[in-house]
């Protein structure tokens, strides 16, 4: 039966390996690539060596629990569960007469070694990151909270892809309401596979809008920041095959901190935080503004005028404004599938080729150039890429906006923008917390990057059990 389940003899990685041990015939099923020769080798000959004793499943549960070198040895007879566990890596061993089958866990799969993430690097700080096997992961933000309190519930996903998702919470901290109400999504996904893995199940357990370009979920490869927003009452998804790790529920301001802010000294981590904070504002508003200053010259005080363009060309300049807006993105598209040898040299085309002759033929202005180009600088200091995406979006629509409506334009884009985020939700927080609702302290340490010994409460609006992280100052000095 579990050759043709499996379609032996049709797959050249399905191994049925017929044996004989304590006197009776048996087979080792598994499939290559995730089980080791020497593994396989040592396994076939511990049962060779195992004596032959009166037919009992008991005794030979027994037999097999003392001789075989696994920790992990389970029984089971259900066909799809024993499917599962081949398919997932484990070795399958069947003996002649017994009513269950034996499932050796000693499955290796194929990984890379934790590396820094590319999107995520620090000057100073850890250098490992999650990878595409889940395992691995577990063990990473393990490593750094060693609470018996830590909760990592194994779920599947898919029909045909039985996907390994992985829910991580510490209990006696996040919110089991929160817990529970993921848990339930993930578990009442219907679809025959998820390929694509974690962006998949975001779709699939966040509800909402799909035109909505803000993400709600914040994603990291690094372990550090994922253990900080666990101990802080977030619930973090994982899911096999991805080295992208969910943090739920995230806020606006979750993808605007970077974990560079905290490796270095807090007066230098609030200067890093406020340039961002800048850059990514201005990667927003900066060619709207100056697309409305140009059309519009008369809102601009006569100190300002050299702002304003010498020569608009032949083509309108919202025109050239999205045509280097496209050329950015394309270029952008260009460098992910240029071979990292030939990537100096795209740049070179990119800057020389294209953007010099552009202005000499009347293309493009200079001045369109220069703010695409801070824009595009502003965009790559956004920490998080899916939110430099939206904000991507957000510019292109502001531009559009004020392009053919000038300043009316601009503040009614500008304000469906804030509605649209201020009614978005990550499950029950509100988008734009802690600016709205306003929360005084927690918005105080959105714009300052505090100390670690200030550091005492966890965020209230994730409705944490315990939330006090550390004494407050005042009652570590009347200790002490």
């Amino acid at each position: 039966m579990f050759k043709q389940e499996l379609g032996e003899g049709e797959n050249f990685d399905v191994i049925v390996r017929e044996i004989r041990t304590t006197g009776r015939k048996a087979a080792l099923v598994c499939i290559d690539g995730f089980v080791k020769d020497d593994i396989l080798t040592e396994i076939m000959e511990t049962l060779a060596l195992l004596k032959k004793e009166t037919f009992g499943f008991s005794t030979l549960k027994t037999m097999l629990g003392k001789g075989l070198p696994y920790i992990e040895l389970a029984t089971e007879n259900k066909v799809d569960e024993l499917l599962y566990a081949v398919m997932s890596g484990s070795i399958l061993l069947i003996v002649d007469g017994s009513p269950e089958v034996f499932i050796i866990d000693a499955r290796t799969y194929p990984a890379r070694s934790p590396e820094e993430p590319d999107i995520e690097r620090v000057v100073r700080g850890s250098r490992d990151g999650f990878t595409e096997t889940i395992v691995f992961n577990t063990a990473l933000v393990r490593r750094r909270i060693r609470d018996p309190k830590l909760r990592i519930k194994l779920l599947q996903v898919g029909k045909r892809s039985k996907t390994d998702v992985c829910l991580v919470y510490i209990k006696d901290i996040a919110d089991p309401g929160l817990v529970e109400t993921i848990e339930k999504r993930i578990n009442s996904i219907d679809i025959d596979a998820v390929p694509m893995a974690e962006k998949s199940i975001e779709e699939l357990i966040m509800p909402g809008a799909w035109w909505n370009p803000f993400p709600r979920v914040r994603y990291t490869e690094r372990p550090d920041v994922a253990a900080v927003h666990l101990v802080e009452g977030h619930v973090l998804v994982m899911v096999d095959t991805s080295p992208s790790v969910m943090i739920t529920p995230a806020t606006y301001f979750h993808h605007v901190q970077h974990a560079e802010e905290y490796r270095q000294n807090p007066a230098v981590g609030v200067y890093i935080r406020w340039v961002r904070f800048l850059a990514i504002l201005g990667s927003i508003i900066i060619t709207p503004l100056w697309l409305l200053f140009a059309l519009s010259p008369e809102l601009l005080p006569p100190e300002l005028k050299f702002i304003g363009p010498k020569e608009v060309g032949q083509i309108p300049l919202l025109l050239q404004f999205v045509i280097g807006e496209l050329a950015l993105d394309l270029m952008r598209m260009a460098a992910i599938h240029t071979p990292s040898p030939l990537a100096t040299a795209l740049g070179v085309i990119a800057a020389l080729l294209i953007g010099d002759v552009a202005v000499r033929i009347g293309l493009l202005i200079p001045e369109v150039i220069l703010y695409t180009a801070v824009v595009a600088i502003g965009s790559f200091s956004t920490p998080s890429y899916e939110m430099a995406m939206a904000n991507r979006l957000v510019r292109f629509f502001l531009l559009l906006a004020t392009g053919f409506f000038r300043l009316p334009g601009l503040i009614v884009a500008l304000i469906i923008v804030l509605l649209v985020a201020g009614f978005t939700r990550s499950y029950h927080v509100p988008y734009l917390w802690p600016l709205v609702p306003f929360n005084y302290e927690a918005f105080k340490s959105i714009l300052i990057r505090s100390p670690v010994p200030v550091q005492n409460i966890r965020p209230q609006i994730l409705n944490p059990q315990d939330d006090v992280r550390q004494p407050s100052p005042a009652f570590k000095r009347r200790r002490s």
